[in-house]
């Protein structure tokens, strides 16, 4: 084959390019942008022009869509969208496209505020939950969206996706976790004892596996994500720790050993107070069935700050997670380095961990 014969032949399966950048706040809300010409909205990023790089691309459309100038380097994402899955007009002669996916961080109020759009083209940018970003993309974004959030939380490295689709799927993708609404709970949070009048209506525990990272619930049906740890019931005789103990192993039939109390959350709008522990995991058994729900909880180990990021906790879950760590120092558990998640799908000794 000659040069000219190879080059025509490449040619001929040649695919777009394209790039976007994924943008969350500090409560781990994603942003979007409102554009003028399309009535579904898009994460900042456009057309890789020619002779540049993606990345080069994706800081490109920054500066234009954005004002921000910023380096971006960290992929997250690569998909591989196929010429029928946007029913695009004959007219466009669409390819078909890879597109890259960046991790463009976590924004601060002063980055936020520093966002300057152009005169045309983006009409507005807002943060939203990322579940709700089904209900505003187009479907192959909101699936690639999703796809690249979860994977920047499992921290494995970019997720190979086709339509939105991973190729190998984490146990994020499979338990569907993002994809409805996380439960908002903005409480403050107290390092004291919770006052003797509050009642106590939930006690949650940050359980720590030897390697420092805690034990994650996600709901099977829905991909929710929660501490073990449950609502007070009359046999537990208001002992706090007897109700995390029994909930612990109706959850995940997980143990632990001496618990330190971490503090409580209030609600400033009813008198109750919610009590969070840490405690070493010492044992988990195979899955049980819950016999409140009927359901068996998904089991992921996540450092503590992969969980918040599942959580909607707001501002007062970094005076949460300092506690978590503090108490972890006394306990004598080591910091765990960032890591993919880890399902824990039987019986799991956990010196192995």
């Amino acid at each position: 084959m000659t040069d000219e014969e190879y080059g025509a032949l490449r040619a001929s399966a040649a695919l777009w390019a394209g790039t976007s950048v994924l943008i969350t706040d500090g409560r781990g809300r994603v942003l979007i942008q409102r554009v003028d010409y399309r009535p579904t909205c898009l994460l900042p990023g456009g057309a890789v022009d020619a002779n540049e790089s993606p990345a080069q691309g994706a800081a490109r459309e920054l500066r234009e869509e954005l004002g921000v100038t910023m380096t971006v380097d960290r992929g997250i994402a690569v998909d591989w969208v196929s010429t029928d899955s946007l029913n695009a007009p004959a007219d466009m002669r669409f390819p078909g496209e890879i597109l890259h996916v960046y991790d463009g961080g976590t924004w601060t109020a002063e980055q936020i505020a520093a966002i300057q759009l152009p005169d045309r083209e983006i009409d507005s940018i807002e943060f939203v939950e990322p579940a709700l970003l089904p209900d505003l993309m187009s479907p192959g974004d909101a699936r690639r969206a999703l796809s690249a959030l979860r994977a920047r939380i499992n921290s494995a490295g970019p997720a190979l996706l086709e339509n939105g689709f991973p190729i190998a799927p984490t146990v994020l993708d499979q338990a569907g976790a993002l994809r409805t609404a996380r439960a908002q709970r903005h409480l403050p949070f107290h390092t004291g004892p919770a006052p003797a009048q509050l009642p106590v209506v939930q006690v949650w525990g940050w359980l720590l596996g030897p390697d420092g990272r805690a034990l994650v619930l996600l709901e099977p049906d829905t991909g929710a994500a929660c501490l073990p740890g449950g609502t007070p019931e009359p046999p537990d005789q208001s002992d706090p720790l007897v109700t995390l103990r029994r909930e612990a192993l109706e959850e995940a039939a997980a143990e632990f050993g001496e618990p330190l109390f971490l503090g409580h959350l209030s609600d400033p709008g009813k008198p109750y107070a919610r009590l969070r522990y840490a405690a070493p995991l010492t044992r988990l058994g195979p899955p049980p069935v819950d016999p409140a729900t009927g359901r068996t909880h998904i089991r992921i180990l996540a450092t503590p700050e992969q969980a918040l990021e599942l959580f909607d906790w707001g501002a007062p879950a970094a005076d949460q997670l300092a506690a978590v760590h503090q108490a972890r120092v006394r306990l004598g558990i080591p910091r765990a380095a960032r890591q993919p998640l880890t399902e824990l799908p039987a019986a799991t000794d956990l010196t192995t961990l």
